[in-house]
């Protein structure tokens, strides 16, 4: 039973986790305009994605544009487009092969082995994708900051973190708790086979042992 409970709680984390990398990659707030001056009046709001650029004004009207040309783009933003996209299939991926194996695990308990390679499959799939998360939103909070703070950067250039960034956060750490918890799932399937059954030959010399009978030993030949 706590095993299931094992499984099916790395499932939802890993599940959210997914979701939260969908909405990361294709959230436009990545990088929000600051308004670090006197004035409190303010008409419109800058937001900046992997995909495009959009103006909120007044919190009424939104106007979106994507990016027009791939060769206009910086090359970290086009890292980060990368990385987000193999993290969002990865994810995919490995939410469907805990699916399976909560499935196979729920069928059959006689296979532990095969159980063991659709957590140890999830497992680094969940890992992987976390870190791939974490890369490109760390690298834009990190340059963020930096320049908010750096004096010879023109004020209206300045940003402020947006709500992709915190989305990714929270993702990149439910998908690392749930490629642990597979992980661990995959060591404890790994190892009980071992320590709960015993080859023929070992209950041979347990049931000598039980009746009085001598145990031979390594020991016994040297």
């Amino acid at each position: 039973m706590s095993c299931c409970a094992l499984q099916i709680t790395g499932l939802i984390f890993g599940g959210v986790g997914m979701v939260g990398t969908l909405a990361a990659t294709a959230m436009p707030q990545w990088r929000v305009s600051a308004f670090i001056e006197g004035n409190i009046v303010v008409f419109e709001t800058i937001w900046e994605g992997l995909w495009m650029d959009c103006i909120s004004q007044l919190g009424i009207r939104l106007q979106c544009k994507f990016y027009d040309s791939l060769l206009a783009l910086s090359p970290s933003l086009e890292v980060f487009r990368a990385l987000m996209c193999i993290a969002v299939g990865l994810s995919i991926i490995a939410f469907l092969m805990g699916i399976a194996g909560v499935k196979y695990t729920r069928q059959t308990k006689k296979d532990p082995q095969g159980i063991s390679v659709f957590m140890l499959t999830a497992g680094i799939a969940f890992l992987l994708t976390g870190v791939l998360v974490l890369i490109p939103v760390s690298w834009t909070g990190g340059s963020i900051i930096r320049d908010f703070y750096d004096p010879n950067v023109p004020a209206p250039l300045k940003r402020e973190l947006g709500a992709a960034l915190y989305v990714g956060w929270v993702s990149s750490a439910l998908l690392i708790t749930a490629g642990t918890m597979y992980c661990s799932f995959w060591c404890l399937a790994d190892t009980s086979p071992k320590s709960r059954y015993l080859s023929p030959s070992q209950h041979r010399w347990q049931k000598r042992d039980f009746a009085g009978g001598k145990s031979l030993s390594m020991h016994a030949y040297v």
